[in-house]
């Protein structure tokens, strides 16, 4: 999450094609850009976010550099930054995030962290099971809103990093209000901050910042 810390200028479309080069290059470093997207104006620290994966943290590590040596990146401060890893689902291990089950980015994305309550590693399998599967009946109707759900222990504050994507953004609105009815709730220590963007081209992002 990066927010503008000096202004662009007049030199904006120099910039944009070289980000825009950056980011096509970086296929060939076994590294996926997933999207970028517009947070401006839903959070007042952040104008911007780069959702990207890759087989290994430090091609990640790289890329966030290399990002922060072009024109671009030294215009922008980041502000926040998570890193997560793929495991398989605790009680559904056929359950793959969207991203990595090929499936297309859409075009609003929420982001967020959660930790869990510290009865709830402690609580029978069978009572978590119960309430995990409980809390996907509740995400039945909707099925246009794509969950990626990685955990991230060890490699940050939180235990698991969230995000769904929607084509449409009250979709993903709705959702979070519906699950908020889960028993599984009640199981939540921390689960901000929250980031949500829409997913744009580098060039129409850059030309949007100050």
């Amino acid at each position: 999450m990066f927010k503008v810390s000096s202004p662009l200028g007049d030199s904006r479309a120099e910039v944009a094609a070289q980000a825009d080069e950056f980011f096509g290059q970086l296929a060939g470093k076994d590294v996926t850009v997933r999207g970028l997207y517009d947070v401006a104006g839903l959070r007042a620290d952040a104008d911007l976010m780069i959702w990207w994966h890759a087989p290994s943290a430090d091609l990640l590590q790289d890329a966030f550099g290399a990002f922060r040596q072009t024109t671009l990146g030294r215009h922008l401060t980041p502000v926040w930054s998570s890193m997560a890893l793929h495991r398989p689902a605790e009680f559904n291990k056929s359950h793959i995030p969207a991203f990595l089950a090929g499936e297309p980015a859409r075009a609003y994305v929420c982001v967020y962290p959660f930790v869990r309550s510290y009865e709830w590693y402690l609580l029978p399998d069978e009572e978590r099971r119960d309430m995990l599967a409980e809390h996907g009946r509740q995400a039945r109707g909707y099925p246009d809103v794509r969950a990626n759900t990685v955990a991230s222990f060890a490699l940050g504050d939180y235990e698991w990093m969230l995000a769904f994507e929607a084509d449409e953004l009250h979709r993903i609105v709705d959702l979070m209000r519906e699950l908020r009815a889960s028993r599984a709730r009640r199981h939540v220590r921390e689960e901000v901050p929250f980031y949500t963007g829409r997913r744009r081209d580098v060039v129409d992002l850059v030309a949007g910042l100050p």
